[in-house]
């Protein structure tokens, strides 16, 4: 294994978390601006009031997002799984 064979699964796996988390992330916090804009707004001070709308649009987004996450997944095992005989070099 070179180092250049390292470099490109290590920058191949933080690309695929990006990718895979990317969504996730931006959902959560598209709501939460959203949210906080809100209580700033009606000057409601709840801390469920943040939690539980978050809570709600993940576990949407995760539902809708989940058969492209696992085939992303599956795609760079896949990919990992081919370059191994590259490893025993």
């Amino acid at each position: 294994m070179t180092e250049q064979f390292a470099i490109d699964i290590a920058r191949s796996a933080f690309i695929t978390a990006l990718e895979i988390g990317g969504p996730l992330l931006a959902v959560s916090l598209g709501i939460g601006m959203l949210v906080s804009i809100f209580q700033a707004v009606t000057q409601i001070n709840e801390q469920t009031l943040s939690f539980v709308p978050k809570i709600l649009t993940v576990s949407a987004a995760l539902a809708l997002l989940g058969p492209w996450m696992a085939t992303t997944l599956i795609g760079y095992m896949v990919n990992i799984f081919n370059s191994l005989p590259q490893l025993a070099r």
